[in-house]
């Protein structure tokens, strides 16, 4: 059974912007309903391209940025200076870019030991949004492979759901890294995918269309209990799946 709202954008920019825009209006009814903006950031090409759109108008003057509240889904055990940093490459597309209060950026300290960060950022976010905490967005994004944040294929992405915040070692890579659970990521009121390229287009029609297989695809564990599932996939990434939205 499909899982989640599909929305098809003709290439990779298309996405970009989709994905930009709802950060925005996700943004502005959460600030006009809550009077502040919970977000957790992905890292990845797609969000760069969105991140960078963030920071220049019109949508950068649409958000009241000091009720923003900025986290991470994952990010790799290395310094906030490493180029292969989420953060660095949030800090430098957008948040330098916009009037974001430094106290409301809550990074990963990916230079410490991957378990005392991991815990150190769960306690994180069960003091500032509660346990289990509830983001108003989760971004996303989908490897080849399925995996999603950094829950890895091989076993259940489940695993020590109740920590919140886990530390993970990705063989593919030979390195450290540090994700939230599943069960952050379903207590979202609002998760969005952003996907593309033709390498992905397998992959993602098994995560989409396929028998449930958690430990195979681990994106497949995205499934928010009280909160909205949107994929927004480009045409190459999109592939075999059919039924789908129109392009836009």
């Amino acid at each position: 059974m499909p899982r989640g709202e599909l929305q098809i954008c003709r290439d990779a920019g298309g996405v970009a912007a989709a994905l930009a825009d709802y950060f925005v209006d996700i943004g502005c009814t959460a600030i006009t309903d809550r009077g502040v903006f919970h977000v957790a950031l992905s890292g990845g090409n797609t969000p760069r391209a969105a991140f960078s759109l963030l920071a220049r108008e019109p949508r950068a003057i649409e958000l009241t940025w000091k009720d923003v509240c900025i986290f991470f889904g994952d990010e790799r055990c290395v310094g906030p200076e490493d180029p292969q940093s989420n953060y660095r490459m949030a800090e430098e597309t957008f948040l330098r870019e916009v009037p974001v209060l430094p106290e409301n950026v809550h990074r990963m300290r990916g230079e410490i030991d991957p378990a005392q960060a991991a815990a150190e950022y769960a306690q994180t976010l069960r003091g500032t949004l509660g346990d289990p905490p509830r983001f108003d967005l989760v971004l996303l994004g989908m490897g080849p492979d399925g995996h999603t944040a950094s829950l890895f294929p091989g076993s259940p992405p489940n695993e020590d759901d109740d920590a919140l915040v886990r530390a993970v070692y990705a063989k593919s890579q030979m390195m450290w890294r540090i994700t939230v659970t599943p069960k952050v990521i379903n207590s979202a009121r609002n998760v969005i995918f952003a996907i593309e390229g033709s390498e992905k287009a397998q992959v993602f029609a098994a995560v989409y269309n396929g028998p449930f297989e958690p430990s195979t695809y681990p994106s497949q564990i995205v499934d928010p209990t009280d909160g909205r599932l949107i994929y927004l996939v480009d045409e190459l990434a999109a592939g075999v799946v059919t039924g789908a939205a129109e392009a836009h």
